[in-house]
């Protein structure tokens, strides 16, 4: 028998492979590349992670940094703020434990503004980051802080009609009153804000001083009101080449006595207009005497606030600053309407509506004899006693109906907002015809107030903190 021995190959490969490195083995195997790849993965996910850790580190210190500076240059910003604004953001860092970082504290001011600018800077070091080369990262804060008291022109606009008298409103008024009038005239506002105060009720009394720059039909000396066509209320300007009727002066109501005190238009001092005036103590005094009187012509009282808003006013007020009857520094008031310097506002309250209005018909108004005679007799006293029943009603008609009214007021408060003025109003104790009448002619809802009690303060105070605000600018 015979053996044939076939030589396959295979000892002397597996030989080879016995003889050959574990690292070759290993190579050719293809779990190998897989393994290689997630140690690559885990290390990224290291390095993304540690720039994270890194990146969290300085935007902490930054947010930190950013928070102190914002107080701080606020607090330096505030007008009234005595210290000097370095100091005072100094102290802020100081007082945090991160004055080392304070950078640069900038400061610019004038009368009516103050501007503060800070930069800080902290530097983190890096656990991460450095070993791509990176070895420290600056967290930088910067913020700008601005008070400014902008030229500002108000006219405040009091309804002191015979409803005013329900209750304690009318006390609840002067309180609120006096305190916008201090809080807008603080001396860190001097020779930049001024405030006309124009009381109405069913009526506005320009007073003698106004009423004498103004060309009028004069018939009496008894008050100084103006009568105004329906289209003046279609703008703010009061047309001073205009000739004005002057308002007949008489009683309508309280037909059991001869009462002459509470006339249609108003007649005593304090209820006359008290124009761009930066003299709190006198206003104060004006407010104080102020009573509850006839009716309610709101759109009277909002024509004349914006009317004296109207650069077309300034000749007005140029006479009344030479005859030293306005102070100097308002002379060249009101400004004109596009002046980047200057905000025009109105504050206007009421706790009613529009009501109607007569007048004594033209026959009985025509002479000297006439005017004496109204203003020694309560018309419906008069017509009660001297007049027969159905001869009564010629010797008056309606002027305005309070329908009319309310388009008027409408009118007016349109035009002014169409020229950038600013209004406010207030209704206070308002029915909701009032509410929404008052409401419409605010620049936006938010500036109306609606308002009971002593809630009228709050809201007077919080038109005199907008006027005067701190904001922060960047």
């Amino acid at each position: 028998m015979r053996y044939k021995l076939h030589l396959t190959g295979q000892g002397p490969t597996k030989g080879n492979a016995e003889r050959r490195s574990p690292f070759c083995a290993f190579k050719e195997e293809e779990d190998g590349s897989l393994v290689i790849f997630a140690v690559f993965m885990v290390l990224m996910i290291l390095t993304m992670g540690g720039i994270g850790v890194d990146l969290m580190r300085s935007e902490r210190d930054r947010t930190v940094l950013q928070h102190t500076l914002d107080r701080a240059v606020l607090a330096a910003a505030d007008l009234d703020q005595e210290q000097a604004p370095a100091t005072v953001v100094n102290d802020y860092f100081e007082t945090a434990g991160l004055d080392s970082f304070l950078s640069n504290v900038s400061v610019d001011q004038g009368l009516n503004y103050k501007t503060i600018g800070a930069e800080a800077q902290s530097i983190t070091t890096t656990a991460f980051m450095k070993l791509a080369g990176v070895n420290t990262l600056n967290a930088v804060a910067a913020g700008v802080a601005e008070e400014r008291i902008a030229n500002v022109e108000i006219s405040m606009v009091l309804d002191i009609s015979g409803s005013m008298g329900t209750g304690s409103k009318m006390s609840q008024l002067r309180t609120a009153a006096t305190s916008f009038v201090n809080t807008v005239l603080s001396p860190a506002n001097q020779d930049l804000v001024s405030v006309s105060l124009i009381p109405y009720s069913q009526h506005v009394n320009a007073g003698p001083l106004i009423y004498n720059e103004l060309n009028t039909n004069h018939r009496h000396d008894y008050s100084h009101c103006i009568e105004m066509a329906d289209s003046a209320y279609d703008e703010t300007e009061l047309d001073l080449s205009t000739t004005y009727d002057q308002m007949q002066h008489f009683q309508w109501n309280y037909s059991g006595q001869n009462t002459l005190t509470d006339t249609i238009c108003p007649r005593y001092s304090y209820e006359t207009i008290t124009p761009f005036s930066q003299n709190a103590a006198a206003l104060n005094a004006q407010i104080a005497q102020l009573q509850p009187r006839a009716g309610t012509q709101i759109f009277m009282g909002m024509k004349w606030a914006a009317a004296m808003l109207d650069p077309a006013f300034n000749p007005v007020v140029d006479a009344l600053a030479l005859s030293n009857n306005v102070d100097d520094a308002f002379d060249d008031r009101p400004a004109a309407f596009n002046d980047p310097e200057t905000l025009k506002t109105v504050v206007l309250m009421t706790d009613g509506e529009n009501s109607s209005a007569a007048r004594i018909s033209s026959w009985a108004y025509d002479s000297t004899s006439d005017y004496y005679h109204w203003s020694r007799y309560n018309l419906w006293y008069y017509l009660a006693r001297y007049v027969g029943w159905n001869q009564r009603s010629s010797y008056y008609y309606e002027k305005y109906s309070a329908t009319q009214g309310d388009a008027l007021l409408e009118n007016i408060c349109d035009a002014a907002k169409d020229e950038g003025i600013v209004i406010w109003s207030i209704g206070f104790e308002v029915n909701d015809h009032g509410a929404d009448v008052m409401e419409n002619c605010a620049s936006s809802p938010s500036h109306f107030f609606r308002v009971e009690g002593i809630e009228i303060s709050e809201a007077f105070d919080a038109i005199a903190r907008q006027i005067n605000q701190l904001r922060l600018t960047q």
